[in-house]
């Protein structure tokens, strides 16, 4: 089990949910922000976010926080937080794909003890019905035994400059107490 000196953090999707994360956890522990866009981590690696969530002073601020599209980075860490985007379809129903395929890649890399936290916007129960099972399937580990989850749904409103990620009261569950 992870415990808060140890703790590498692995930030999935860096949108405009993502990427504050990121910061504000790069200013205290070792980060690894993911995106398999390669185009928006040469732009993060270049001190840039074209989403203008993040200031170039803000990126520079997070000295513990390293950017990566290569997801074998991810191995290092050992608590994740999923950040992809949930769009909806032409029936206004959520499109999972970018979540299945982020807890296909999750399975691939995760190991005994780790912790994944679910920040992607979802349905009640996605987490547990869809999610954590392909994890189970890819990885060979069994949920609340070899790893643990939670969620916290995502509550960035884009452009707000105001209520960011430091000052806004996040919401959480875990797997376990």
């Amino acid at each position: 089990m992870s415990t808060l000196e140890n703790v590498t953090i692995g930030i999935i999707g860096l949108g405009y949910v993502g990427l504050p994360l990121a910061v504000e956890f790069g200013k205290k522990y070792d980060v690894v922000g993911f995106d398999i866009n390669q185009k928006r981590i040469g732009e993060l690696n270049a001190g840039k976010d074209s989403t203008l969530e993040v200031s170039p002073e803000e990126l520079k601020a997070s000295p513990r926080l390293r950017f990566s599209y290569n997801v074998e980075d991810l191995k290092a860490c050992n608590t994740f937080v999923v950040t992809v985007p949930t769009p909806i379809d032409d029936q206004k129903q959520p499109d999972l794909t970018p979540l299945v395929k982020a807890s296909e890649m999750l399975g691939k890399v995760i190991g005994k003890g780790d912790i994944v936290i679910y920040e992607s916007t979802v349905y009640p129960g996605a987490t547990e019905e869809v999610c954590i099972p392909i994890i189970e399937r890819v990885s060979g580990l069994k949920f609340n035994q070899d790893f643990f989850a939670g969620y916290s749904p995502e509550r960035i409103n884009p452009g707000d400059k105001t209520h960011r990620v430091t000052n806004i009261l996040k919401v959480t569950s875990g797997s376990t107490p």
